[in-house]
């Protein structure tokens, strides 16, 4: 789920500006829509151009890459051969265009004698040389012109005044920059070496903590993106306002669920909030952004938010000996005025919307839930449950808890209360 924002500089130092896995929403908005109606009545030149654009992505070849491109959408081709350029470091596996439709959305105004004109949707779909198991998909809606009987790209941004945005990748924003790490690939952009470095060092630490915590398989490999600023961070996660992202120090995407080919996880680091932190607050950033990457395909709709950041939350803080109060300080000050939570978070607790003294409870809550788990049921029946938990429909988390931990959902709030004002009290 989309993290959340905390003002208060003690709660961004210990809960380490909270961060978390993107949620299905906007991954729908990177994905598309599975109706490719109007693709297969479109010109067959289309497809074949794109073909033989992404050939010229894979052979690095900068002329190919640019014949795709309309020669007069001059300050376009400019951005294009950019951004060609940028991707020069870029270790990709593979890199293939597919059309899904031809009316994506209204076109304005031809300007002079242009030829005929399509709105293409466009799905974009590569890989990373040694990380990606499958695909990450990007929707591009594209402007494309018949220029005497060849289709050329002529814009990526006509679409965006009726929302249909395209997709922002890395290399969009200026020359990537990659450093690899043990279990980790970092790409930046406009951030130096050294800060890219201390990311894959940081993360490459996260990699085996992750692995004690996590009891389910996972590839045990990360990519970071590093943007240059908030504002970039946002338009890689399609969003249209930078200021909800910014306490977050990290965000994760990836889809959710069982299937082994699900698109790659990528986790997107805030510079303005990660900044911020102590060391040991960068380590728990990468931790829990880790966890999220090791648990993905244990997680789906039915996992409840409390338990998926919680267990993250749990990850990145086990073995670290830290006071509960001390991580824990919203939830502490709320025991101590007499106000301890009688429930446990629901979703809409993690919105953007909650304030962030609110924010911060749910998260704590969660983080303490799953601890009481590992300390009164242990490690490996929390790892139990968090997989069935992710198992059916909307009821799976009570009967999870009634099959693994042998409580219901009822008895399992009271013994959590109880829990929290030991802990806080």
């Amino acid at each position: 789920m989309a993290g959340h924002q905390v003002r208060r500089r003690a709660v961004r130092d210990i809960r380490a500006v909270l961060c978390a896995a993107l949620p299905l929403a906007l991954l729908a908005l990177l994905t598309g829509c599975d109706d490719p109606a109007g693709a297969q009545t479109a010109p067959p030149g289309i497809q074949r151009m794109l073909d033989q654009r992404a050939a010229a992505v894979r052979n690095r070849d900068t002329a190919a890459f640019l014949a795709s491109v309309d020669p007069r959408a001059s300050g376009y081709r400019a951005e294009q051969r950019r951004m060609f350029a940028n991707l020069a470091r870029v270790p990709l596996a593979a890199w293939s265009y597919e059309l899904v439709r031809t009316d994506a959305f209204g076109l304005p105004p031809a300007v002079g004698a242009d030829g005929r004109r399509v709105a293409a949707e466009v799905r974009l779909r590569y890989r990373l040389t040694g990380y990606d198991s499958a695909p990450v998909t990007a929707v591009q809606y594209l402007t494309l012109t018949d220029r005497g009987g060849r289709w050329r790209i002529s814009s990526d941004s006509d679409g965006a005044t009726s929302g249909r945005r395209s997709a922002r990748r890395l290399w969009d924003q200026g020359p990537v920059e990659v450093v690899r790490g043990r279990h980790s690939l970092v790409l930046g952009v406009g951030r130096g070496t050294a800060a890219l470095r201390e990311l894959a060092e940081r993360t490459d630490a996260a990699v085996p903590a992750v692995g004690k915590a996590w009891p389910g398989k996972w590839a045990g490999r990360v990519v970071v993106e590093a943007p240059q600023s908030l504002e970039r961070m946002a338009e890689l996660l399609n969003a249209s306002d930078p200021a909800g992202y910014r306490g977050i120090a990290a965000v994760t995407t990836g889809e959710p669920g069982p299937a082994a080919a699900a698109p790659a996880d990528r986790v997107v680091v805030n510079p303005e909030a990660y900044g911020e932190l102590s060391a040991a607050g960068r380590q728990v950033v990468l931790t829990h952004e880790a966890t999220h990457v090791a648990t993905r395909t244990a997680t789906t709709s039915a996992t409840p938010m409390w338990l998926s950041e919680g267990f993250a939350d749990w990850a990145a803080y086990r073995g670290g000996g830290r006071p509960a109060p001390t991580t824990a300080p919203e939830l502490a000050h709320a025991v101590a005025t007499g106000a301890p939570p009688s429930r446990l978070p629901a979703d809409g607790d993690f919105r953007f919307s909650r304030s962030a003294r609110q924010l911060a409870r749910a998260y704590e809550s969660g983080w303490l839930a799953c601890r009481m788990i590992a300390d009164r049921w242990g490690e490996r029946k929390l790892g139990a449950f968090y997989r069935a938990a992710g198992r059916g429909g909307t009821e799976s988390a009570g009967r999870a808890m009634r099959d693994q931990l042998g409580v219901s959902p009822a008895e399992f709030t009271r013994r959590w209360r109880a829990y929290v004002a030991e802990q806080l009290g």
